[in-house]
C-alpha cells in the first residue's frame, strides 16, 4: 500500500510539471469521486443520495469518445466559460437577424403564446448602438471611427421582451456584413435575411429563460423532432406528451455511430435548453418586475433518474457530448478567422479589433484542449454508403431546423432557431475539412464561407452549452444545500 501511495504521488508530480493546474484539478476530482464511491457503496448509505441522484452517475468517460466529464468541467468552467461570456457581449455577436413570423410548415399553428414574457417588444431606435445604425458602407472611414460612443440598450422598458426594431440605416449596415455561402453545405433551413419580416434582435436583452410556454404545443414540437426526424433507439424513454403515442418507425438499440451521434446531438441540445429554463425560472411575478432564478425541483423533474426512468444521467451526458462536437468544430474553423482580411465589422475600428483579438484568444483555448472528438470516425465507410448516410444526416437535421418555426413562443423560437443554426454551422465546419485546409490566405474562398448569421449563431450557440455546464455546477451546490 505504501509503495502504491509513493507511485501515485510521483505520477501526480510528473503530471503537474507537464500540464499544470488543469491535470491537478482533474486528479483531485477523480480521487474525491473514488473516495466517495468507496465510502458509500450503496445509494442508501450516501448522506445526500436523494438530493445528489441527478449527479451520482454523471462521471467518467463518455461513450463514442475518449474524454471524461471531469476534464470537461474543469476546462469549461475555468478556461472557456469566462471567455465566451465576454465574447458574446461584443456588438458583433449580440445582434442576430431572425424571422419570427415564418409559418409552421408542418401543421396549422394556432397556439401562439399569450404570456407577456413570450412576446416581442421593440427597442427604441435612440438606444441602438450608433456605429450600427449609421449605415456607413465605408467600413473604417473617419465618420465611422468618430461614432465610438455606443449607446447601450440595457435599460429597455421590459427586459423580458425581444428587441426587434432597427432603422433602415441599421438594416443597410447589417447587409454590409453578409458573405457569400454555398447552400448545399447548409444543415439548417436559413431565414431570408432580406425578408421584410426579418428583424435584428439584441440577444443580451432577451436571455433564454422560462417563459411559461408549455403544454400540448411544446410537446408537439419535441415529439415531432424525436419520433419523426431523429434516429432514436427504441430503448430511450421520452416523457413528452403521454397522450400522443409514438409515431416514428423507431430504430434498433444498436444504431451505427453516425445515427447514434445524431440522436445524442439532439438530446444534448434539448438537455441544454431544459437546463437554461430551470436555471432562469420564473420564481415570482410582482408589480412591474419578475424574479427569475434556479428551480431545483424543476431540475430534478427533468434529470433525476427516479423521475425519468433512469434517463436523466444519459441526457446530461449527451449535453457533454454535444459540447465536445461544437468545441471540435470551433478548433477546426480557427484558420478561417486567422486570416488578416477577415474582420468582425460593426463600423467601430477599436470595437472590431478588440473583438477579433478576443475571438482569436478564444480559438487558441479551444485548440489547446487535449481530448477532442474525432470526427474522422464518422462517414468513414464505403464512399457511396457514407455519402448517402451523410446526406440523410443533413436532411434530417435541416428538417428539425424547420420545426423550430412551429414553436409558439417567440422568445423560445428565437433561441431554438439560433441554437439549431449554431449546431448546423458546427456540422458544416466538421464536414468541410478539405475546404478549410485549402483556404486562400489573402482572398475569400468559393469552397468554404460563413455568413455573419452563421458566425453569430455558432458562437452564441456554443455559449449556451458552456453556460449549461457551468450551471450544472450551481445545481450540484444547490442540491447539497437541500440535504
Amino acid at each position: 500500500m505504501i509503495k502504491n501511495t509513493i507511485q501515485s504521488a510521483g505520477l501526480l508530480v510528473l503530471l503537474w510539471l507537464l500540464f499544470g493546474d488543469f491535470v491537478l484539478v482533474w486528479f483531485h476530482n477523480r480521487v474525491k469521486t473514488e473516495t466517495y464511491n468507496n465510502q458509500y457503496s450503496s445509494k442508501e448509505d450516501a448522506p445526500d443520495s436523494q438530493d445528489q441522484s441527478c449527479f451520482c452517475h454523471l462521471t467518467g468517460v463518455l461513450d463514442d469518445c475518449f474524454c471524461d466529464i471531469e476534464s470537461i468541467d474543469v476546462f469549461n468552467n475555468f478556461k472557456i466559460y469566462p471567455r465566451i461570456q465576454k465574447l458574446t457581449e461584443r456588438d458583433y455577436f449580440r445582434y442576430y437577424r431572425v424571422n419570427l413570423n415564418r409559418p409552421c410548415p408542418f401543421w396549422a399553428d394556432d397556439s401562439h403564446c399569450s404570456i407577456k414574457d413570450c412576446q416581442v417588444e421593440p427597442c427604441p431606435e435612440s438606444k441602438i448602438p450608433v456605429g450600427i445604425k449609421s449605415g456607413n458602407y465605408n467600413r473604417y472611414s473617419q465618420v465611422a471611427n468618430a461614432n465610438t460612443d455606443i449607446v447601450d440598450c440595457e435599460q429597455a422598458q421590459d427586459l423580458g421582451a425581444i428587441n426587434s426594431t432597427l432603422s433602415n440605416y441599421s438594416k443597410e449596415a447589417f447587409e454590409d456584413w453578409a458573405r457569400h455561402d454555398d447552400a448545399q453545405d447548409h444543415f439548417c433551413e436559413l431565414d431570408d435575411e432580406t425578408s421584410p419580416d426579418a428583424d435584428y434582435v439584441d440577444l443580451l436583452l432577451n436571455p433564454e429563460r422560462y417563459t411559461g410556454y408549455k403544454g400540448p404545443s411544446a410537446w408537439r414540437v419535441w415529439n415531432s423532432i424525436y419520433e419523426e426526424n431523429c434516429f432514436k433507439p427504441r430503448s430511450v424513454y421520452r416523457p413528452l406528451n403521454p397522450l400522443v403515442p409514438p409515431r416514428g418507425k423507431g430504430c434498433s438499440s444498436s444504431l451505427c455511430l453516425e445515427k447514434r451521434v445524431f440522436y445524442r446531438l439532439i438530446s444534448g441540445l434539448h438537455s441544454s435548453i431544459n437546463i437554461h429554463l430551470c436555471a432562469e425560472y420564473l420564481l415570482a411575478e410582482g408589480w412591474g418586475k419578475s424574479l427569475w432564478g434556479p428551480n431545483v425541483q424543476e431540475f430534478r423533474q427533468r434529470f433525476d433518474p427516479a423521475e425519468t426512468k433512469g434517463e436523466g444521467t444519459r441526457r446530461l451526458k449527451n449535453l457533454y457530448f454535444l459540447y465536445l462536437i461544437e468545441l471540435r468544430a470551433l478548433s477546426k474553423v480557427a484558420p478561417y478567422f486567422d486570416r488578416a482580411f477577415v474582420n468582425l465589422y460593426t463600423g467601430d475600428r477599436q470595437e472590431d479589433q478588440a473583438s477579433k483579438e478576443l475571438l482569436l484568444q478564444f480559438f487558441n483555448e479551444t485548440k489547446a484542449f487535449p481530448m477532442h472528438f474525432d470526427e474522422k470516425s464518422m462517414f468513414a465507410g464505403q464512399k457511396i454508403e457514407a455519402k448517402t448516410l451523410k446526406e440523410e444526416f443533413r436532411l434530417h437535421f435541416k428538417n428539425i431546423s424547420r420545426i423550430m418555426d412551429c414553436v409558439g413562443c417567440s422568445k423560445c423560437r428565437l433561441w431554438g432557431k439560433l441554437q439549431t443554426q449554431g449546431l448546423g454551422t458546427a456540422l458544416k465546419i466538421l464536414f468541410s475539412e478539405k475546404e478549410i485546409k485549402n483556404l486562400p490566405e489573402h482572398s475569400p474562398s468559393k469552397g468554404f464561407q460563413l455568413t455573419r448569421q452563421e458566425i453569430v449563431a455558432l458562437l452564441n450557440g456554443f455559449g449556451r452549452l458552456s453556460t449549461s455546464i457551468h450551471q450544472l455546477h450551481s445545481f450540484r451546490a444547490l442540491l447539497k444545500e437541500k440535504r
